[in-house]
């Protein structure tokens, strides 16, 4: 990925607040033309800094439903454990995030369920799917939602 500057950075924060804003209103955001501005972006979009576009869903607009965090920790850390076990969770549609960390367990999960029992029954599903190789997961259940994922900070370089 190429470098980029103060107004590369901008438009990262304002694109991260709102994708769908249009090229003028980016453009009278950062002082560029708009075609200086899509080009930009073009840019950015090509050298793989944005990524892509998604839609923020109101969760309960979808219905009833749990948001659960599962702790998973594996029997071990061989290669062909973890990418079955990844391949498999990157497959479950009930799993909205999935992130390997350091610490007490290997995997933090966010899953979104139609309710307790539904969670339950798949993560038992997992536990005796012996070849995913899962040796506990520990469960914690989202009662609120302080604050929402809504873009990284985009530090100076």
């Amino acid at each position: 990925m190429g470098s980029f500057d103060r107004v590369d950075r901008l438009l990262i924060e304002l694109l991260q607040a709102d994708g769908r804003q249009s090229m003028q209103a980016l453009s009278e955001a950062i002082h560029l033309s708009a075609r200086a501005t899509l080009n930009r972006v073009r840019r950015l979009e090509a050298e793989g800094i944005i990524e892509g576009y998604r839609a923020q869903i109101n969760r309960a607009a979808l219905g009833e439903h749990v948001a659960v965090f599962a702790e998973v920790t594996l029997k071990d850390q061989r290669q062909a454990t973890v990418q079955r076990f990844e391949r498999h969770i990157g497959a479950c549609r009930e799993v909205v995030g999935c992130w390997l960390v350091s610490g007490r367990y290997d995997y933090l999960l966010r899953l979104g369920c139609r309710d307790l029992t539904h969670y339950r029954n798949l993560t038992n599903a997992w536990l005796e799917e012996v070849g995913l190789g899962i040796d506990r997961i520990v469960t914690n259940t989202e009662l609120q939602t302080v604050k929402e994922f809504t873009g990284f900070p985009v530090v100076q370089a």
